[in-house]
C-alpha cells in the first residue's frame, strides 16, 4: 500500500512530544513492513545541519494562501531504506526558534503557518508521480487535508483521489482561528458550516478534519470512547458520536529501536528481564548525577512531562508536599507553565536529600531517568495515548497511573490481575487518591521478591509498532 503520512513534527528531525515519535515510528515500521510509505513535514531550523545528506528537490510550491501566493521549496531525505522522507521549505513560516510558540505564547500566525502546510500536502497527494492511496495527517495542523482533496476533486474532477485518515492525538488542541482566517484556506463558503470547519463562528481546523476524514484514529482505544462524552468531547463529542462508525482507537506503539534497556547507549548498564541487576547500577548513578544520597535502601519516583494541567502535576505537587516525610527520592524532568515549574523547583529547595529537578528537555538524561527510577508517576487528568508509561514497562519502571485513556489500556493492577500486574492505577482525580498510590508503591518496594515479579511483568509485554501497524492497515482498507 502507499502512504503519505503527513504531520508538523517527525523524529529524529523534529519533536515537542509524543506526536514526533509516533509519526517517525510509524512511517519506519510501514516501510519496514513492505508498503510504500513516506513522509512530509516543515523543514525547521538545523535539520539541514544534522543530516547533511538531505538534498533539494527539483519542485516549487507556488500556492493561494488567502489574497496572496506563497512559494516555498521541496527537499528530501532517504530517512532508511524504502522510507523517504519530505520538508516543506518556507523560510518566513518555519525558520523559527520553535516549532508552535515561544516564551509561553503561540506564534499569532500559526493559522497561516499550518493552513500552507496542509496546502503543501494536498499538492503532493495530487501531482506527485508516486500517488497515494492514502493520505494519514495527524492533529489539527494537517487536519484541513481532507477538505482540500474534496475540493479539488470536485473542482477539478480528480478520478479516485487517495482516502484520508485523520489521527487524534490529543482533542484539547483543535487548532481554532479567527473567522478571517477561513479565507486563507481559499475553501469556497460550503466548507464553513456547522457540519464541517464553523465552530461557534471560529475556524476549526481539526473539526473539519472529523467532519470530512475517511477514517478516523485516536492514539488509544479508551480515548476513543472517550472522547464521545461531554467530559472529554471538547465541544466535539456530538460531531464525533455521528462519525462513529468511521473512529477507531489504536494504542500507540514504542519505538523499541531507541527504547530497550538491554542496547540504550544513554544508558551506563544494560540490563533486560533476565538480568535485572544493571537496573540498581543505573539508579545509583542516576543519584549521583542528580547530587541525590546514593542508595537502593529507599524507592526512586520520577515524571518526565509537559507542566501542565492535562498531565496531573498540579494533584502531583499535593501529594508530593505529603509522601515526602516518607523515605523516598522524586525526580522530575520537564518544563511548563510557570507557576507548576516554581512549585516543584520550590519542592527541590526544600528537600535537597529527596528531590531533584532538572527544568527543560535533555533525551540522555530522559532515557538514564527511565533506567534508574523504580515508580514512573503519571497522574494525568486525561491521556489519549502516553507513551512513557509504556517506556516505563519496558524499562522495568512500575507506573503509578490515572486510570484514563491509554493508562487505562496499557496498565494492569493487582486488583485487576495479580498474577499479571505490572502497574498501580488510581481512579479519583485527587492528590489524596495519588497519595494513596505513593504509599501501594512503598509497600510493593518493600517487597523485593513481588516487585521483581511485576518488573518482570512490565518487561515482556509487547507494545512495538510491528504490533500497531497492523490496526493501522486495518484503518486504510476502511478508508
Amino acid at each position: 500500500m502507499r502512504i503519505l503520512l503527513a504531520s508538523s513534527e517527525v523524529h529524529p528531525f523534529s519533536k515537542t512530544g509524543g506526536l514526533a515519535d509516533m509519526a517517525g515510528a510509524l512511517g519506519k515500521t510501514l516501510a519496514r513492513a513492505g508498503h510504500e510509505a513516506r513522509l512530509v513535514t516543515p523543514l525547521y531550523p538545523r535539520v539541514r545541519e544534522q543530516f547533511p545528506e538531505i538534498r533539494r528537490v527539483d519542485w516549487r510550491f507556488d500556492l493561494p494562501l488567502g489574497a496572496r501566493r506563497v512559494q516555498a521549496e521541496l527537499w528530501a531525505l532517504e530517512a532508511e531504506p524504502g522510507l523517504t522522507a519530505y520538508f516543506i521549505d518556507q523560510p518566513e513560516f518555519y525558520q523559527r526558534g520553535a516549532l508552535y510558540q515561544e516564551n509561553g505564547a503561540s506564534y499569532a500566525d500559526n493559522d497561516a503557518r499550518f493552513i500552507f502546510f496542509a496546502k503543501c500536502v494536498a499538492h503532493l497527494a495530487r501531482y506527485l508521480p508516486w500517488r497515494p492511496e492514502v493520505v494519514h495527517v495527524h492533529d489539527w495542523q494537517a487536519a484541513l487535508v481532507p477538505a482540500l482533496l474534496r475540493q479539488q476533486q470536485r473542482a477539478e474532477e480528480w478520478w479516485r483521489p487517495p482516502r484520508t485518515c485523520l489521527t487524534i492525538h490529543n482533542l484539547a488542541y483543535q487548532g481554532i482561528f479567527p473567522q478571517a482566517s477561513f479565507a486563507l484556506t481559499n475553501l469556497p463558503p460550503e466548507f464553513f458550516t456547522m457540519e464541517t470547519a464553523e465552530f461557534y463562528g471560529h475556524l476549526n481546523c481539526l473539526k473539519a478534519g472529523i467532519a470530512l476524514a475517511d477514517v478516523i484514529t485516536t492514539v488509544s482505544p479508551r480515548y476513543a470512547r472517550e472522547i464521545m462524552t461531554e467530559e472529554f468531547g471538547c465541544g466535539l463529542d456530538g460531531l464525533l458520536r455521528r462519525r462513529q462508525g468511521r473512529l477507531v482507537g489504536i494504542l500507540n506503539g514504542v519505538d523499541y529501536d531507541f527504547w530497550d534497556p538491554a542496547r540504550d547507549p544513554f544508558l551506563p548498564c544494560a540490563y533486560s528481564a533476565g538480568r535485572l541487576d544493571g537496573k540498581t547500577a543505573c539508579k545509583l548513578a542516576l543519584q549521583k548525577e542528580l547530587g541525590l544520597p546514593v542508595t537502593n535502601a529507599m524507592p526512586l519516583f520520577a515524571t518526565i512531562s509537559r507542566l501542565a494541567e492535562q498531565k496531573g502535576v498540579d494533584i502531583q505537587l499535593g501529594a508530593l508536599e505529603e509522601m515526602l516525610s516518607a523515605d523516598l527520592q522524586f525526580v522530575l524532568l520537564g518544563s511548563g507553565a510557570p507557576a507548576f515549574e516554581a512549585g516543584y523547583l520550590g519542592l527541590a529547595r526544600r528537600f535537597p536529600s529527596q528531590v531533584a529537578v532538572r527544568v527543560g528537555h535533555d533525551e540522555g538524561l530522559a532515557h538514564r531517568i527511565e533506567g534508574g527510577s523504580d515508580f514512573y508517576l503519571m497522574p494525568s487528568r486525561f491521556e489519549p495515548s502516553g507513551l512513557n508509561q509504556m517506556y516505563s514497562l519496558r524499562y522495568g519502571v512500575i507506573p503509578i497511573v490515572r486510570a484514563t485513556g491509554g493508562l487505562d489500556d496499557s496498565v494492569t493492577d493487582f486488583t485487576e490481575d495479580a498474577a499479571r500486574a505490572n502497574g498501580i492505577k488510581f481512579y479519583e482525580y485527587s492528590s489524596r487518591a495519588l497519595a494513596k498510590g505513593i504509599r501501594k508503591a512503598l509497600a510493593l518496594y518493600a517487597q523485593p521478591e513481588l516487585l521483581r515479579r511485576c518488573r518482570r511483568n512490565a518487561m515482556k509485554l509487547d507494545f512495538s509498532w510491528e504490533r500497531a501497524v497492523g490496526e493501522y492497515l486495518k484503518a486504510y482498507e476502511k478508508a
